[in-house]
C-alpha cells in the first residue's frame, strides 16, 4: 500500500505525469560528510541491508587488509557446501600439523584429531581460530593456497569485484586485499543466502577442548542490535569490524577498519550504527503490482489502463530532510491499442536534486483490445471534434 501523497497533472496531449512529494532524499556520501558526520576509522562503509543504499562512506572503495574479517569468506564457502548438501554439520575434518601449528587466535584443535563441521564453524565464528580456518581450507581444497583461489573466484561470483584472497585466515600478505564495499557485500550475501546458518554469528561463547572463549564481536548482544559478523586486527590493518544490526525490523550493515584500538572499534561502530538508525528510515513508495498511475489509451475498448510495477519500490531516506524529491510517471500517449498484459508502457522516474535519478519500468496491468472498425471511426471523430478530453 502506498502511504505517500500523490498529485496528478497532465502535460498536454502527449502523456501524463504523476508527481509525488516524499519526505526526504536518498543521501550520498558527499552529503553525509557535508552534514558534519565523521569517523576516525581509516575506512568506513554503512548501508541499508534491504535497499543497499549507502548511508555513509569513507574510503569504502580503497583496498585494505581485512585481517580476520577474511574468515567471513571462509565461513561463506563452508555455508555454501552445507546448503547444497555436499557437507553436513556432523561431517568431520582432519587436523593437520600445519593447521595445528598456526599462530595467532586459535580454536585449539589437536593435531591429527577429527573435528566436526559444527565445531569448526563455531571455532571460526566465535573464537576466530586461525587453526580452524586452515582445517577448512585443507579439507575442502587440499591446500590453503588452492582454497584461496576458490575464495577469490566465489568472491567475484557474489559481487566482490576487488577482493583478492591469498589465505583462509587473513594472515598478512601484501596481495591479500579487499575493500570495505566488498566486505559489506559479503555480509549482505551471507545473511540473505544463509539466513538460518547466519544465526551462528550471534553465539556469545564457545568452549572447545576445555577452553572457553567469548565471541570477539564487541557489540554482540548490546543495545546496538548487533547479531553478527566478524572482527579483524593486525598491526598493519589496525582494528576492524564487519557488523550487522537489526532494530524494529530494519537492518544495517557496517564495515570499519584501520582503527587504533579495540575501544575505538567499539565506540566508532556504535556511533555509526546509532546514526544510521536515527537519521534514516525505509519508505515504501509502491508495492509490487500496485498502480502507480494510469495511461490514456488510443482506440481501445478501455479508455485507460493502470500502470503497475513488477517490484516493491522502497527507498531509504533521511528522516529529517524534508526536501523536494519528485517521482514521475512518464510515457508517450495516448498509447495505441491493442495492449498486452505486462507490456512495458512507461517509466517511473525518481528525481532527487543534486543526485542521480532512479528509473523503474511500469507495465500494463491488463490487456486492452482494439476497438472494432465503427468504434475506431467514432473515436476518431470525437477526438477531432473535442480532443482527448471530449
Amino acid at each position: 500500500m502506498n502511504l505517500l501523497p500523490r498529485v496528478a497533472f497532465k502535460t498536454g496531449l502527449t502523456g501524463m505525469i504523476t508527481g509525488v512529494m516524499l519526505a526526504g532524499t536518498v543521501m550520498s556520501a558527499s552529503i553525509v560528510h557535508a552534514q558534519g558526520l565523521d569517523t576516525i576509522a581509516r575506512e568506513a562503509y554503512l548501508i541499508d541491508y534491504q535497499t543497499g543504499t549507502v548511508l555513509f562512506e569513507k574510503n569504502g572503495y580503497s583496498l585494505t587488509e581485512p585481517a580476520s574479517m577474511t574468515k567471513m569468506m571462509t565461513v561463506y564457502m563452508l555455508f555454501d557446501r552445507l546448503k547444497n548438501g555436499s557437507l553436513s554439520m556432523t561431517d568431520t575434518f582432519h587436523v593437520s600439523e600445519n593447521a595445528w601449528r598456526k599462530g595467532g587466535s586459535k580454536m585449539f584443535v589437536e593435531v591429527n584429531s577429527n573435528v566436526t563441521v559444527d565445531d569448526i564453524l563455531h571455532g571460526i565464528i566465535v573464537q576466530s581460530g586461525n587453526d580452524a580456518a586452515i582445517v577448512v581450507a585443507e579439507a575442502l581444497n587440499g591446500t590453503e593456497e588452492a582454497f584461496a583461489v576458490e575464495m577469490t573466484k566465489k568472491a567475484r561470483e557474489i559481487g566482490m569485484g576487488d577482493a583478492v584472497f591469498k589465505n583462509a585466515t587473513g594472515w598478512p600478505d601484501p596481495e591479500h586485499l579487499v575493500t570495505a564495499h566488498d566486505l559489506a557485500i559479503l555480509a549482505q550475501r551471507t545473511i540473505s543466502d544463509f539466513p538460518e546458518l547466519y544465526k551462528l554469528y550471534a553465539e556469545p561463547v564457545f568452549t572447545y577442548n576445555g577452553i572457553r572463549q567469548p565471541n570477539r564481536n564487541p557489540l554482540l548482544g548490546t543495545s546496538a542490535g548487533v547479531d553478527g559478523l566478524k572482527t579483524g586486527h593486525t598491526e598493519s590493518a589496525g582494528y576492524g569490524l564487519t557488523a550487522s544490526a537489526e532494530r524494529d525490523g530494519r537492518r544495517l550493515i557496517l564495515v570499519v577498519n584501520g582503527l587504533p584500538s579495540m575501544r575505538d572499534r567499539r565506540t566508532e561502530s556504535q556511533k555509526l550504527l546509532d546514526w544510521g538508525f536515527r537519521e534514516f528510515d525505509n519508505y515504501n513508495l509502491f508495492a509490487k503490482g500496485e498502480a502507480a498511475s494510469a495511461a490514456d489509451v488510443w482506440l481501445g475498448d478501455e479508455a485507460r489502463v493502470d500502470l503497475v510495477t513488477d517490484q516493491d519500490i522502497i527507498l531509504t531516506l533521511p528522516r529529517r530532510d524534508r526536501s523536494d524529491m519528485k517521482v514521475s510517471v512518464i510515457y508517450e500517449g495516448p498509447i495505441p491499442a491493442p495492449i498486452t498484459e505486462g507490456q512495458q508502457l512507461a517509466t517511473l522516474k525518481v528525481e532527487i536534486p543534486g543526485l542521480e535519478n532512479h528509473e523503474f519500468p511500469l507495465y500494463a496491468a491488463k490487456a486492452v483490445d482494439r476497438l472494432g472498425f465503427f468504434g475506431r471511426i467514432g473515436a476518431a471523430i470525437q477526438y477531432l471534434l473535442w480532443g482527448a478530453n471530449g
